[in-house]
């Protein structure tokens, strides 16, 4: 199975082409980072240059895998909404995972943590995703957390500090969703935004006014 995955959640976002195998194997076939605030202008012309570079058609591909969140809101929206366009153009199925269980996965952990700014963090425990300040994080035991972020070991101290998850990670995590056909219906696919954004807030307190 040819798959392309794509993350744009963070200050840095990938692509990845991969092949996973009915085996349970899924290899790295090229992948490609996306500079931040750039992704809308980027995505199209780098899917195109990694496809050609691996002789690779858009048609070849038989799933899309998309980080759908958390992170930064615009990045959240345009990993979405170009994996559904891709998936309806191409009649080819969509799966997406969350950025915090890839985090763990490459930790080696449970659990996880991402900044989420304003003092305040992504968390996700037991498959349970909130969003905590930091002065409301338990201490858990060492090793039990994985972060990425230096903001985020600083304030869970023992934590287990990873490279920022990519698209080739994300790939690899999804590849049992992937051989299981755990795929999302793909009109109702949104962000895992885990909190609101600033103008859902800022209607809601017009509201009340």
């Amino acid at each position: 199975m040819m798959v392309l995955a794509i993350d744009t959640c963070g200050a840095m976002g990938s692509i990845a082409l991969g092949r996973v195998t009915e085996k349970g194997t899924g290899s790295i076939l090229a992948e490609t980072t996306l500079a931040g605030k750039t992704y809308s202008a980027q995505f199209v012309p780098e899917v195109s240059a990694m496809l050609t570079g691996k002789s690779v058609s858009v048609h070849d591909l038989e799933a899309i895998a998309v980080v759908n969140g958390p992170g930064s809101f615009t990045g959240v929206r345009i990993g979405v909404s170009s994996a559904k366009g891709l998936s309806e153009a191409l009649g080819i199925p969509l799966l997406a995972v969350s950025r915090l269980a890839v985090l763990a996965w490459k930790g080696g952990v449970e659990a996880s943590a991402l900044d989420a700014s304003r003092g305040e963090f992504y968390i996700r425990e037991n498959s349970r995703e909130i969003l905590l300040a930091a002065k409301d994080i338990p201490l858990p035991r060492p090793g039990a957390v994985a972060v990425c972020e230096e903001i985020a070991r600083r304030v869970i101290p023992g934590a287990v500090l990873v490279e920022p998850p990519t698209a080739a990670d994300a790939l690899k995590f999804a590849v049992p969703q992937l051989l299981s056909g755990d795929f999302v219906d793909v009109a109702a696919l949104d962000g895992n935004y885990v909190r609101r954004s600033d103008a859902e807030l800022f209607t809601k307190a017009a509201e009340r006014v």
